[in-house]
């Protein structure tokens, strides 16, 4: 980066203030580049937002919870000083079933094994094992989250660094757990789950890590990776991570917000970029919708891979072979979510109704069994929406009172937040506006199953199919993550071979969003970690003007 360039306009413009972007903007700002984080929508925060329903009753819009997020960068950027208050309850995740009581699995790993006893005694006897085990796997995942990937094709001495790194904390493993690592990655979580637990039920309970958010199956190679890296940098062990941000999600986004502003960054809503600027393969800055042209050498995309190589570049940038491979990434997504204002607390099967509320704080999933997971996803494949689709809820409220103050006017005493799971982004028969009340319909059938009339206490709801989520929230295909987290598409493949650097194929521009190493999920780490790669450019470009 020149001094001439940098009077010219900003240092660094960042493209889309989802948490990725906030992030990777805040860490920019923070090393002192005059930097700029432009936002499509009214307000910053993307997939982290809170939304009011009915007046007084706000809740989730999409990420219901915000556990995966690094307490690293939480505590780097200062955020508890900017208003983010975090919740974490004592139940992690309850299984709602029909033919048998509800299985929680709690923080606690030995008060879930002595829950268990009553289910499946063999798994009882295991579960303390699993958890170390799972806790040790996801430790390595862990430190390559924090790693930028290799380029096989130009290796640096960085790589052998972080390689060797790497090396010793598998080293550091029992021999056993060292020798499973390799052998569990391009497992089916089936496969790893059968391996180490009897009740169905139970393996199909954490057979959701592996699958949620992507097109996959239980049955499909490589989910147990997505199982390990969802239990990654955090504190949640194979019973998985629920941390709410009081106020929703959406005080996450304003946390953010408020860090990057301190550091020194700018945020200005309502811009939405059409173009990447450049030339002569250098980044000259973005194009604005309305016609604004913004300066800078550096642009950094927190929007996905797809939309980023050919929304926003000209296509003799890129070319034909990147642009065939950049329309080839799978980021046809299968997610729907249904928001729901409710007049009362569900009652839900098997709970009596004393001991339901310390279970229902945390996730709650209807996913019977492990075949159940099976035909759902293999419905999606085919462009249907299955009969039998699995959920993953929140009720917000039970935690965090104030997101229903005030909707007493309203008739609203708690909110749920619904992931639906069996939606893809194409359907085979009709269209996603025409068929959105179906989908509605169809979640409140599913929850009937386990919670026999919580239809009648719906006050208001909200259904977002994969073609809202593309729409509205600009993720290509409806896709949570900006594409899928399966192996071929991870770690060196993310979004593909040659770009896992953050370093896109115009000098100056790079990837910071969740179509970046290490992948989806409310983290923060591939903000941090484009960032990181950015100031290395930088202090070389400026040790290069140095000795010109």
């Amino acid at each position: 980066m020149s001094a001439a360039a940098s009077r010219a306009g900003w240092d660094a413009i960042v493209v889309g203030g989802g948490h990725n972007g906030l992030v990777c903007g805040s860490y920019l700002a923070k090393a002192g580049l005059r930097t700029l984080i432009v936002e499509r929508r009214e307000a910053v925060g993307g997939a982290v937002a809170t939304a009011e329903l009915v007046p007084g009753a706000r809740l989730p819009v999409l990420a219901h919870t915000v556990g995966r997020l690094r307490g690293s960068i939480a505590k780097e950027l200062g955020l508890a000083r900017h208003g983010l208050r975090l919740v974490q309850p004592a139940a992690r995740v309850t299984s709602l079933r029909t033919d048998g009581p509800p299985i929680t699995l709690w923080g606690d790993a030995h008060r879930t094994a002595h829950d268990l006893a009553s289910i499946s005694a063999p798994d009882a006897a295991r579960w303390m094992a699993l958890d170390a085990e799972v806790r040790a796997l996801a430790g390595v995942l862990s430190r390559m989250a924090t790693l930028t990937p290799p380029d096989p094709s130009a290796p640096a001495m960085g790589d052998l660094v972080g390689a060797m790194r790497l090396g010793l904390h598998v080293r550091g493993l029992p021999e056993a757990q060292s020798r499973a690592l390799f052998k569990v990655l391009p497992q089916p979580v089936a496969d790893f789950l059968e391996d180490r637990l009897e009740h169905d039920a139970l393996r199909a309970l954490l057979a959701v890590r592996g699958i949620r958010y992507s097109s996959l199956g239980p049955r499909a190679a490589g989910s147990t990776q997505v199982l390990l890296a969802d239990a990654a940098g955090n504190d949640g062990g194979v019973a998985g991570e629920t941390v709410y941000a009081r106020g929703g999600p959406g005080a996450l986004a304003a946390a953010l917000a408020a860090a990057a502003r301190s550091a020194g960054a700018e945020l200005r809503t309502n811009a939405e970029v059409i173009a990447i600027r450049e030339r002569d393969g250098r980044t000259l800055g973005v194009a604005l919708a309305d016609g604004t042209e913004l300066a800078a050498p550096i642009v950094v995309s927190g929007v996905d891979p797809r939309r980023t190589l050919l929304g926003l570049l000209d296509p003799e940038v890129i070319g034909p072979r990147l642009g065939w491979q950049a329309s080839n990434l799978r980021q046809a997504g299968v997610t729907a979510k249904v928001n729901l204002a409710l007049a009362g607390l569900p009652r839900f099967s098997g709970l009596a109704e004393a001991a339901a509320a310390p279970r229902l704080r945390g996730r709650l999933v209807v996913a019977p069994s492990m075949g159940y997971l099976d035909r759902a996803a293999d419905a999606a494949k085919y462009g249907r929406i299955s009969d039998e689709p699995w959920l993953e809820a929140t009720i917000p409220s039970l935690v965090d009172p104030l997101l229903v103050d005030g909707a007493a006017v309203s008739g609203v005493a708690h909110v749920m937040s619904v992931l639906l799971q069996s939606a893809p982004a194409t359907l085979r028969e009709g269209g996603w506006d025409a068929r959105r009340d179906e989908l509605g319909d169809l979640a409140l059938r599913t929850l009937e199953t386990v919670a026999p009339g919580i239809t009648g206490l719906v006050v208001a709801r909200q259904v977002l199919t994969p073609l809202d989520l593309e729409r509205d929230h600009g993720l290509t295909g409806g896709h949570p993550l900006h594409g899928e987290p399966s192996l071929d598409q991870w770690f060196a493949w993310r979004p593909m071979l040659g770009l896992a650097r953050y370093r896109l194929p115009v000098e100056g521009l790079y990837l910071c969003g969740s179509g970046a190493h290490p992948g989806g999920g409310v983290t923060g780490v591939p903000g941090r970690n484009a960032a990181r790669e950015v100031l290395v450019d930088v202090r070389r470009a400026r040790r290069a003007e140095g000795r010109a």
